[in-house]
């Protein structure tokens, strides 16, 4: 029992490329009928162990400098004709794949709002129904007056609640105040109550 203690512990030390033969070697003498068996000495491990070699060092090869004449000059900066060259070539494509579809480019939707505004008049005594028709007569292009209401304020006045839709392109809000604020007459005020994105 202990010369096997000793073979198992002997393993433990041996290098890879020896487990191998020494497990070859074990295994010969293990089906011998002699009951002693001996492990080789680390010296003798010493001896069988083959020597690495260091790989040599190759000393760079010094290239001959290329000529100054055949090297590109490199604009980092970018040239503008390739930039040119790459949008015609762009717009081509788009033209071509516009005339595959059928030449007809689908239209955006027009962007429209939706607004609530409060027309606030001088007085109770202002005439309400005049106000609203100068309101009303406020024209531009992509503007569209709507329902409009008498909300009461206090004290017997009311004000004007007009609902109307405006194309985002087209009309500002700050003209159409202007424009309805120019009836001094009538018009002491107006404020936008509700802006909605249709």
């Amino acid at each position: 029992m202990a010369v096997e203690e000793n073979i198992v512990l002997y393993y433990a030390v041996i290098p890879s490329n020896l487990v191998g033969y020494e497990a070859s070697s074990s295994s010969s003498s293990s089906s011998s009928s002699s009951s002693t068996k001996q492990a080789p000495k680390k010296e003798e491990l010493k001896k069988e162990e083959p020597k690495k070699e260091e790989p040599k060092k190759e000393e760079p090869k010094k290239e001959a400098p290329a000529p100054a004449a055949k090297e590109e000059e490199v604009d980092l900066f970018g040239d503008d004709e390739d930039d040119e060259e790459y949008e015609k070539q762009l717009e081509a494509r788009k033209q071509a794949a516009l005339a595959a579809k059928g030449g007809k480019e689908k239209e955006k939707p027009i962007a429209k709002s939706s607004l609530l505004v409060d027309v606030k008049p001088w007085d109770d005594e202002t005439p309400m129904a005049k106000l609203e028709e100068c309101v009303r007569s406020v024209a531009m292009d992509g503007l569209v007056w709507g329902a409009s209401k008498l909300v009461p304020v206090g004290y017997g006045i009311k004000k004007l609640q007009i609902n109307a839709v405006i194309e985002d392109a087209k009309v500002s809000t700050e003209e159409l105040e202007e424009k309805i604020v120019a009836f001094e007459d009538y018009v002491q005020s107006m404020d936008i109550a509700a802006f909605n994105k249709i």
